[in-house]
């Protein structure tokens, strides 16, 4: 992954928002890189900040501070109407419920066509129509679905509906946002399998955020763990769940059910207590590589700790 230029780069990326004049910190001081062709997870429990830095890396919010970089352009800040119409056609969303993102009063053709006519994709509308049968075939449904509505389809059928939206505009990039935990268990892998064919047949590079961290292990290369608005530990999935470093992601990583009764009994589960860090004005955490491609969030005391122990 070194020697590739990054499709994504997220440097110091902020979102804060305000009570009054205090900040909730939903996001706070985010890096990382997404390659070309991968997977990247992003991952943590219910409110770590990990939806946020989706929607402010696709412009749905604006970023306190920091710098957002797609396909070598700054996309942050303020942007011309040609360069907006090149970004949100090639990147997209995938939103966690597929029953809220669709809107009941459209035919599946046009919640479909939509993105692709607002941005221009296509020159004519018997090609914009062609293309709207060629997704629904491409995500495993049938160009008869074109003229029903939402409401006449199950949770797994809408999830689809959403893919093929996405791809329409013949994106380089999907931000996935939990697109599976809406659905029941049975729909879970049948979609996952899907994205994981698209990414391989379009090229597609894949964003993917979400809780569940025996998920993320089976779809994503990399995976960044994120806990109050900080990513703690990134490394390649292997190495992360081979070699967890960060208490945060040992917590997690303990509290993966393992479906053999027996076994599940005997388990131990490790606690994470915030408090044990300890941090102070001299002492303040930050990134260090603890083996190639391997980043924990530590403060210089717990690092030495670290390499003491090894």
């Amino acid at each position: 992954m070194e020697n590739k230029t990054p499709i994504l780069e997220v440097k110091h990326l902020c979102k804060y928002f305000y009570h009054g004049k205090t900040p909730m910190k939903a996001v706070d001081d985010v890096n990382f890189q997404v390659f070309k062709g991968e997977t990247f997870g992003l991952v943590g429990e219910s409110g770590c900040g990990k939806t946020t830095t989706g929607r402010a890396i696709i412009r749905l919010y604006k970023p306190t501070s920091g710098e957002v970089w797609f396909n070598g352009q700054r996309i942050d800040g303020k942007l011309t109407r040609e360069e907006s119409k090149q970004v949100t056609s090639k990147m997209q969303m995938i939103f966690q419920d597929p029953v809220a993102s669709l809107n009941p009063r459209m035919t599946v053709e046009e919640i479909i066509s939509e993105g692709a006519k607002i941005n221009g994709v296509f020159s004519s509308k018997e090609e914009l129509k062609a293309n709207v049968r060629k997704m629904l075939e491409l995500v495993g449904l049938t160009s008869e679905h074109a003229t029903r509505y939402p409401h006449e389809f199950s949770g797994g059928q809408r999830q689809r509906i959403c893919i093929a939206r996405a791809l329409i505009t013949k994106p380089d990039l999907i931000i996935a946002d939990e697109p599976i935990s809406a659905l029941d268990v049975s729909i879970q892998a049948q979609v996952l399998n899907l994205l994981n064919e698209l990414r391989q047949e379009l090229g597609l590079t894949i964003l993917f955020i979400a809780h569940d961290l025996s998920v993320v292990k089976y779809f994503s290369e990399r995976v960044a763990v994120m806990n109050q608005g900080r990513i703690v530990e990134m490394a390649a999935s292997e190495l992360l769940y081979k070699n967890p470093v960060h208490p945060y992601t040992r917590s997690l990583l303990s509290a993966i059910p393992i479906p053999n009764p027996l076994l599940e009994k005997k388990r131990t589960r490790f606690a994470y207590d915030p408090a044990a860090h300890q941090y102070d004005e001299g002492n303040q955490p930050k990134m260090f590589e603890v083996e190639p491609g391997h980043l924990v969030l530590m403060s210089q005391r717990e690092y030495d700790a670290y390499l003491g122990e090894k």
